[in-house]
């Protein structure tokens, strides 16, 4: 299966996201009507798609002031699609977006289980009950 990177959304992509958003449980009482408000207010909307379909399969977003600061938001990925690198392309292109570049410190929040995901792309778990998590840019890839 071949994929692309995208950070503009149609209509079918969105409720695509709305269907990402509704297994997980943090997500699952957004509508789209908020998803929209929330595209258009995030700084960067990351997305993987099947390439020939064009069927949003991953998502992700952050918030960022673009120098200190980037927080990675939603970091999600279609279970029929896991174990196949999606999670980690998306971590990717965050830390090697062009506009993110001068940002100095990565940080996102994630369950206990995910901690280890996340240390394998370089981000450092603070040992704090939240799991609050960075990414020091110390990792190329």
């Amino acid at each position: 299966m071949s994929y692309e990177i995208i950070e503009q959304f149609n209509a079918a992509q969105i409720e695509d996201l709305y269907e990402l958003y509704q297994l997980s449980w943090w997500g699952n009482d957004r509508k789209i009507p908020d998803i929209k408000i929330m595209l258009e207010n995030s700084d960067i909307n990351l997305g993987i798609c099947e390439k020939e379909s064009k069927k949003l399969v991953g998502f992700t977003r952050i918030l960022t002031d673009y120098i200190y600061r980037a927080i990675i938001c939603d970091v999600m990925v279609d279970p029929n699609y896991q174990k196949q690198g999606l999670g980690s392309q998306l971590i990717k292109e965050i830390v090697n977006h062009p506009k993110l570049q001068n940002v100095g410190t990565f940080m996102l929040v994630c369950l206990p289980e995910m901690i280890p995901f996340y240390e394998k792309l370089g981000f450092t778990n603070h040992d704090r009950k939240d799991q609050f998590m960075t990414f020091d840019g110390t990792v190329s890839y």
